[in-house]
């Protein structure tokens, strides 16, 4: 539906059908949320410093303040480095070679883009979560 006929249909209805309309479409968008935007240097570490990103379900990584990561992948507990360098997050684990990425948000969504690849890795940031 266009944003004419919206208008149109709109017009039409009733005064109480017309405000619960309004008022599902002024949700709808606060619901679709902000679109995700690129963060930049100081701006990555401000905002990941002290949190987890997480999908939920199959991995936690924790940025402590130190530089360290705490990563549950899978069940599995392991540790690794974490840093920032240009407009890029950079990881590194024991034994694997240091990934960067450009990190996107929008709101808690955060994506963690390689640049060439279209492949990313998706999840939220929050605070760090207990897990057993």
């Amino acid at each position: 539906m266009t944003p004419a006929e919206v208008s149109a249909k709109l017009r039409s209805l009733p005064n109480l059908e017309a405000a619960l309309a309004f008022w599902l479409l002024v949700a709808g968008g606060v619901v679709a949320g902000e679109p995700f935007r690129q963060l930049k240097g100081r701006e990555i570490t401000s905002k990941i410093s002290g949190m987890e990103f997480t999908d939920e379900v199959h991995f936690a990584e924790v940025f402590k303040p130190d530089g360290s990561l705490a990563i549950i992948s899978m069940g599995a507990r392991k540790t690794g480095r974490w840093r920032v360098s240009r407009d890029e997050l950079c990881l590194s684990e024991p034994g694997d070679e240091e990934r960067c990425y450009g990190v996107w948000m929008s709101g808690q969504k955060i994506e963690l883009r390689q640049p060439g690849l279209d492949i990313t890795e998706e999840g939220i940031l929050q605070k760090p979560q207990r897990r057993q």
